[in-house]
């Protein structure tokens, strides 16, 4: 007579944390970090559709690292866990440690119950009206939840990311210096600039990152990526000027900043727009943030 195969549970629960972290460790590393007019998320990615940052809800933002098809199956209902919350009581019921929460609930649930843990770590962040009031969530794969002060990192090379932000963040930085610090700890341990000593390249370049940011000045939806000549300027690497000076005159001049006008571009003030119609706050998007920029 054959025994059933057995397994105690501390066993299983090790041997899926394992399979997960390996899964986590592939993908290239993320940055949350706070500054003075927001929360700045900064991604080693090379790809312009495939995003690993994202938009939840008016001031909440959303990055992570792992498997593509999962991390963007949770934003997904996230951003529907915003909207109908929303509708249903008030947009301002809709907060970053609700969505948090549910991030935590569904992920502890898919670890403990399923053959198949999911191969992600998540960041929640939500920009508040005074910096005192940034909060940033780190999610584990197996649910857990920590509230993180003033930057998060994900991905294989976070310890050592996080080593490199703790020596140069300072709570307070502009956008253009905290871009700065986040591309520089990327850049240290990014696969792209293994080859620096031989000549190739130090740093990671617009090309190879996706930049967005939560602006606490503007009165709605916060969230903008960063793209183009705004974020060559950032970068400070030379080729804003040369794409400016490309850009053909335009017989109409805008009144609004156009959807995904990056930070500081545009009167912050001014309402967002979708299809040439003025945001109303009554409605939300389903797409979240990927359709902007």
């Amino acid at each position: 007579m054959t025994m059933p195969y057995y397994a105690s549970a501390e066993q299983v629960m090790r041997d899926r944390s394992e399979y997960a972290r390996k899964g986590i460790s592939r993908g290239r590393s993320v940055a949350v970090l706070t500054y003075a007019d927001g929360v700045l998320l900064i991604a080693e990615n090379p790809s312009s559709t495939l995003h690993k940052i994202g938009e939840i809800y008016d001031r909440i933002g959303f990055a992570a690292v792992g498997r593509y098809s999962e991390f963007e199956s949770l934003r997904v209902a996230g951003v529907r866990l915003a909207d109908v919350r929303g509708y249903s009581y008030n947009r301002r019921d809709v907060t970053g440690r609700v969505i948090a929460n549910a991030y935590a609930q569904t992920l502890g649930a898919i670890f403990t119950e399923q053959m198949k843990p999911y191969e992600v770590e998540l960041c929640v962040a939500e920009v508040g009206e005074t910096p005192e009031h940034d909060q940033l969530y780190r999610l584990t794969f197996d649910g857990s939840v920590v509230d993180e002060p003033n930057f998060v990192v994900m991905g294989g090379q976070a310890d050592s990311v996080t080593s490199h932000l703790r020596e140069n963040f300072h709570p307070g930085m502009g956008l253009a210096d905290a871009l700065k610090v986040g591309v520089d700890a990327l850049s240290a341990v990014s696969p792209a600039t293994a080859g620096a000593a031989d000549g190739g390249p130090s740093r990671l370049g617009a090309q190879q990152l996706e930049v967005a940011v939560l602006d606490r000045r503007r009165p709605k939806r916060a969230f903008r990526r960063v793209v183009g000549a705004a974020l060559h300027g950032l970068l400070g690497d030379g080729q804003a000027g040369e794409e400016g000076s490309q850009v053909q005159p335009s017989a109409h001049v805008p009144t609004h900043p156009a959807p995904g006008t990056p930070a500081g571009l545009g009167d912050p003030a001014a309402p967002d727009t979708a299809g040439g119609v003025p945001d109303t706050g009554e409605g939300h998007p389903q797409t979240g943030g990927d359709t902007a920029g």
